[in-house]
């Protein structure tokens, strides 16, 4: 019995010696790791994180990650809207001068995605988007303490340059991630969580402007970019299984010598952002037209805003059991009928709070379940140029919604009928190209 106790006893100490040893070797080769990580440079002098994520080497994005770093651009566009009429005051000068910080901010993001996609084809997902997300915190710190309407909206240009990486890498990191059918899926699901950014973002910046002013704003945009880049370094792995030529004009006009490309491309933009005819004219709809406060102003975005999820999670769900060819062109008809109804409503000047949100609402849900269907669709159509696809289809969408922002203050009429016959001009389209891009896919 005593030797048996005495060989429990010498077995658990030598058990419990080797686990320590174990232990031991286990936090050397952890700290040796690291710090050949520190000490690792590339051939072009770069060192190891700028292509490796510091906490792990992970195969696959976080899906928070993903949804942080698409927001970034759309959330600095959107938050923006509710206070233009105080910055309108606070620089002294007119609603078409201030509207310039929207319709800017979107020619600089479509002009920034022709390029971010052929570079982190080129150069990988990763490096790129550091570099984006650092430009953008910059100018969002620049435009926060502008003291003349050209100095903000020079910012607002920069900013949205940085901003606009997010929008074209994340596309592009879910499509490296996964194949067609299960990209459309996440895509869907992406789009559906990241729709809360401009969901929320004219509503928090309502509160924000009417309690510490408009420039306050910034400031918030600035930490969230913070949290967003380090969120990266720590964390994002890099997906782009090759290397592309990063040739942009070739890799462009390979792009648009594809008629299904391109009809799901401007299918695509006519259909999504059209909407910034609705967003530009909203706050003086609400506020000239009918009357009410600016924090009210967010607050109906946000309820318009809320059919976007609603559509992309229908999306998610229906992707696997609908051909995506017909679930485009039912998602899209039910965006088309929310346009309709919101013309008819301001042709007839029966412009109310309910009769502007009823129609926009759903307008939002079919937008937010056509759109992941008609980026999934046209960045599949090449898969050695999914970063290039990703940043032309972006550039399309936001020329798109800076043209029809110019539109809307160009109509010669009140702010609702101008922004609902941009939008139903826009969907007409819209279905258009859509159909010429499933009959020829189906060809």
């Amino acid at each position: 019995m005593g030797s048996r106790v005495s060989a429990r006893r010498l077995w658990r100490g030598l058990t419990r010696h080797a686990l320590q040893g174990f232990e031991h070797s286990r936090r050397v080769a952890a700290a040796a790791a690291v710090a050949q990580v520190n000490r690792e440079v590339d051939a072009t002098g770069r060192p190891d994180w700028w292509r490796t994520p510091l906490l792990a080497r992970r195969a696959r994005a976080p899906f928070w990650l993903l949804v942080a770093v698409t927001a970034t651009g759309t959330l600095a566009m959107h938050i923006l809207v509710p206070v233009l009429p105080l910055a309108a005051v606070g620089f002294g000068v007119s609603r078409s001068a201030i509207q310039q910080a929207i319709t800017l901010y979107l020619f600089g993001i479509a002009a920034g995605q022709l390029v971010y996609g052929p570079v982190s084809d080129r150069f990988g997902r990763r490096p790129t988007l550091i570099a984006a997300l650092a430009l953008y915190i910059a100018a969002s710190a620049i435009a926060g303490c502008a003291a003349t309407i050209g100095a903000l909206l020079i910012a607002r240009v920069v900013q949205a340059i940085g901003g606009c990486g997010g929008l074209v890498l994340g596309r592009a990191i879910v499509r490296d991630s996964a194949g067609p059918s299960e990209a459309t899926s996440r895509m869907a699901l992406l789009t559906m969580v990241q729709s809360l950014a401009p969901g929320i973002g004219p509503a928090v910046g309502g509160v924000l402007g009417a309690w510490f002013g408009w420039r306050s704003i910034f400031l918030l945009l600035v930490t969230l970019g913070i949290v967003t880049l380090g969120g990266v370094v720590l964390a994002l792995p890099e997906t782009a299984a090759t290397r592309g030529s990063g040739r942009m004009l070739g890799s462009y006009l390979h792009l648009l010598r594809s008629r299904t490309f391109c009809g799901y491309m401007l299918g695509g933009a006519f259909t999504s952002t059209t909407f910034f005819a609705y967003l530009t004219a909203s706050p003086f709809i609400f506020t000239n037209m009918l009357h009410r406060p600016a924090t009210a102003v967010g607050l109906y975005y946000l309820v318009v805003m809320a059919g976007v999820p609603f559509g992309s999670f229908a999306a998610s769900r229906l992707a696997g059991r609908v051909r995506p060819n017909v679930l485009l062109r039912a998602m899209s008809a039910i965006a088309l009928a929310g346009a309709a109804l919101f013309f008819a409503v301001a042709a007839t000047a029966s412009v109310t709070v309910p009769s502007v949100l009823g129609p926009m609402i759903l307008f939002s849900i079919g937008v937010g379940a056509a759109s992941p269907v008609a980026i999934t669709a046209a960045i599949s159509t090449e898969p050695h140029m999914i970063g290039a696809a990703s940043g032309l289809y972006g550039f399309m969408q936001m020329a798109n919604g800076a043209l029809c922002t110019l539109a809307v203050g160009l109509i010669p009429a009140n702010p609702a009928f101008a922004a609902a016959s941009v939008l139903l001009a826009g969907l007409v389209l819209g279905q258009f190209f859509f159909l010429l891009a499933t009959r020829r896919a189906a060809a």
